[in-house]
């Protein structure tokens, strides 16, 4: 095929060494030149000495311009995608159990960069946040339909990345009948959830394999901070003496408690407040506890934002090592990928010494395996779990 006519791009020495280092994005700072090609259309990629580098799609809006779908010269039609699809598909078989709910397509992770598939039950959320994977969107939903037959597909197409792209914020069912409240089960504990509603695509499934690890730890007078609708506090209550669950939405805590009574599980509470104050006026009041999970949203939503975010872990973590007891443990997250691991370690470390707490690592944990990191592609680590015990 002629290179000057096929949608191509061409990019500098500086994109090239990510390409040969299995990234899978380009920045619009190292393309020289895209030829014959519009946004959402899928490029054959080359360096400025002509050498083909693989087969990306293209975004004429963001600053990830290219997401590399392939490093070959390969055919990419139907068939390739199904491919990729089942591949996925295989390894979650091999990974999952013990739940009705897991992430069957995690972007990057799986290859198959900016699409996101979460299965709850037969309900399928379809998340296609470039370009490119967004013409591609019809063809999901059909793959979908004749390899898995799910009763309904809708698309969790409200997420702020697509904006980057120039894609409408939109949601809606896809396939089916809108499937309204649904009870998917997890760790043997059942959960009300909407995937049309909430965060994400209708849960955190990132942290179903740590909110599996943190119930073994449970024990004592357990707390559940930032606890959403509940899933660490409830994976808690089972070997815990009492549970108590905090978070500063009303609708979150709503949701929290049905999922409680949906499981008759009556040894925990749920307090409606902001997480920072709740700790200090424990800590005032000389409350101590045995087991504490913080699970806190993202505080650095980028770069410029990670100062003021660590300084907020530290803070976080400083207040709830001050109120264990002597062999708490302490279950800690960050799901920023711009705090890295060692940051992370650093900022529990200078939060223990000004608690005047020695603390033990117990687990490094990351997100389940259903949403696998890359090494090549580092921002596919973005989930830290941290299991402290004081010793």
């Amino acid at each position: 095929m002629n290179q000057v006519k096929e949608p191509s791009a061409i990019i500098t020495q500086k994109g090239r060494q990510r390409v040969r280092a299995a990234h899978q994005w380009v920045y619009r700072s190292d393309i020289k030149e895209v030829r014959n090609a519009g946004g959402g259309q899928l490029l054959r990629v080359f360096d400025s000495k002509g050498r083909l580098l693989g087969k990306a799609l293209y975004s004429d809006r963001s600053l990830i311009a290219l997401r590399f779908i392939t490093f070959e010269d390969e055919e990419i039609d139907r068939e390739f995608w199904r491919k990729r699809l089942r591949a996925a598909a295989q390894f979650r078989r091999q990974i999952v159990s013990d739940t009705e709910s897991y992430r069957l397509v995690h972007a990057e992770g799986d290859f198959l960069s900016s699409l996101i598939i979460d299965v709850y039950n037969d309900v399928f959320v379809l998340q296609t946040l470039s370009q490119g994977m967004e013409t591609l969107k019809q063809m999901w939903v059909e793959l979908l339909i004749e390899e898995f037959s799910p009763r309904s597909i809708v698309e969790r197409n409200d997420v702020k990345v697509r904006e980057l792209e120039g894609l409408p914020l939109t949601t809606g069912v896809l396939h089916g009948l809108e499937p309204g409240e649904i009870i998917v089960t997890e760790n043997g504990i059942k959960f009300y959830m909407n995937p049309l509603q909430g965060q994400k695509t209708g849960a955190f499934l990132d942290q179903r394999e740590n909110r599996r690890a943190a119930s073994f730890y449970g024990r004592g007078r357990a707390l559940d901070c930032f606890s959403f609708h509940g899933a660490f506090g409830l994976n808690l209550a089972g070997r815990a003496e009492s549970v108590t669950c905090i978070d500063s939405s009303s609708a979150a805590i709503a949701q929290a408690r049905r999922n409680a009574e949906l499981n008759n599980i009556s040894n925990i509470e749920f307090i409606e407040a902001n997480v920072f104050n709740q700790l200090k006026a424990y800590d005032e009041r000389g409350e101590r506890f045995d087991t504490i999970v913080l699970d806190p949203p993202a505080f650095a939503k980028n770069r410029q934002s990670l100062e003021g975010a660590l300084r907020g872990y530290k803070e976080i973590n400083l207040r709830a090592m001050k109120i264990l007891n002597p062999g708490g443990v302490l279950i800690t997250c960050t799901c920023s990928q711009h705090v890295t691991e060692e940051l992370f370690l650093g900022v529990l470390a200078e939060a223990a010494a000004d608690a005047h707490r020695t603390a033990q690592i117990v687990e490094k944990r990351m997100q389940s395996r259903d949403h696998p990191v890359l090494l090549s592609v580092p921002e596919t680590y973005y989930l830290k779990c941290m299991i402290l015990r004081i010793a």
